[in-house]
């Protein structure tokens, strides 16, 4: 089994945010992180997951995702994310992600967990650590389709 803890984070939404992430299994450990000069902390938390599932090597792999985001945890698990595709994602933001993260989860068998955020779970922290330190950071990444998305906005 392979024990992932995510968290994404954002200072202002939108604005700056980072994402960060831990894999665990058995006495093999990563950390993944990365910081992006415009988004918003929901899609950091749902690139978090994607992230984490990317690094994956082996497909077909039973995966604990560990997320202190009710955004992400309850569109997967009470299933909204499949009405939203339905839907064509009316109204609803991320599509870009969420359209990713459903063509990763048939490569895994997942189960999520939800955690209190700022609560001293050490794996949590950490990712909000790395998080918070990858938006700090000078050269910071391009979220393209969320600057995109917010520039067609500001035309309308």
């Amino acid at each position: 089994m392979i024990e992932i803890f995510t968290d994404g984070a954002a200072s202002g939404n939108p604005g700056p945010g980072g994402y960060g992430v831990v894999l665990r299994s058995g006495k093999h450990y990563k950390e993944l992180s990365a910081g992006y000069r415009k988004t918003t902390n929901n899609r950091m938390e749902l690139l978090a997951v994607i992230k984490a599932l990317e690094a994956l090597k082996a497909p077909n792999q039973q995966v604990v995702i560990c997320s202190d985001s009710k955004y992400v945890i309850d569109a997967i698990e009470k299933r909204w994310v499949h009405g939203w595709v339905a839907k064509g994602f009316k109204d609803k933001k991320n599509k870009d992600l969420w359209l990713r993260y459903l063509e990763l989860s048939k490569l895994h068998q997942i189960k999520f967990t939800w955690v209190r955020g700022h609560n001293g779970h050490p794996e949590n922290e950490r990712c909000d650590q790395l998080a918070v330190a990858a938006y700090k950071q000078k050269d910071l990444l391009i979220d393209t389709v969320f600057e995109a998305e917010s520039a067609k906005a500001k035309l309308l």
